[in-house]
């Protein structure tokens, strides 16, 4: 059985960094997609109106696109908080599957968990991480984040399972996978709420992680 470390995880390789002199004409404003429009026009409206007083329909006719192109994107309304964790998710399994075939099962898991949250710094904060308290509803956007949990750990779990050959659906696999979606959560509710100069998520991950270990190894 493998002794559960989370440590020695492996860092980022420093590039020398080249300036290009190659003049570029000058660009402005990417234009928002309609996905960011939406996320835009939700986030005022929550915080006019309340979440709860909040419709489907209003959030349309401020981002200016048809309640079609809402359910594209979204399928209900609360989805509208988790863009950022969602697109994390399908990172998360990329970084899985980068990891070394002979990596010890910890190391491996905490190195894919630590790359995906050196993606967000202090220009790059979920909404949701700091703002739900200010638009009522909190137990409604609880239990939506309880979903995508889940969805982290399964993917944590299906990993688990395969790299120690046993079903994702047993104990061990899934105890490691919800331990470890536990440990980032934790970090991210720490992270969220150390202001401006919180700096980049990947370090708080790797303590929590670490904190984990040392709960399990005392």
């Amino acid at each position: 059985m493998d002794r559960l470390l989370w440590t020695d995880l492996p860092r980022g390789i420093a590039v020398e960094e080249k300036s290009d002199t190659t003049a570029r004409p000058a660009r402005g404003r990417p234009r928002a997609s309609s996905r960011e429009l939406l996320e835009e026009a939700a986030f005022e409206l929550f915080f006019e109106n309340t979440y709860a007083r909040t419709t489907v329909e209003q959030i349309t006719q401020r981002a200016g696109v048809g309640r079609s192109t809402f359910f594209n994107y979204f399928d209900g309304k609360s989805d509208v908080f988790w863009g950022d964790l969602d697109r994390a998710s399908e990172v998360l399994q990329r970084r899985l599957d980068e990891q070394a075939p002979d990596a010890p099962l910890p190391r491996a898991l905490g190195s894919a968990l630590a790359a995906v949250a050196r993606d967000f710094g202090p220009s790059r904060v979920p909404w949701i991480l700091t703002q739900y308290p200010f638009i009522g509803s909190v137990a409604e956007v609880q239990a939506s984040a309880l979903t995508r949990f889940a969805r982290w750990a399964g993917v944590l779990a299906t990993f688990a399972g395969v790299r120690l050959g046993l079903d994702p659906e047993s104990l061990r696999p899934r105890t490691l996978a919800y331990a470890a979606t536990g440990a980032v959560v934790a970090a991210a509710q720490e992270w969220a709420a150390a202001g401006p100069s919180r700096g980049s998520l990947e370090p708080f991950v790797v303590k929590a992680l670490d904190a984990l270990a040392g709960g399990f190894t005392a």
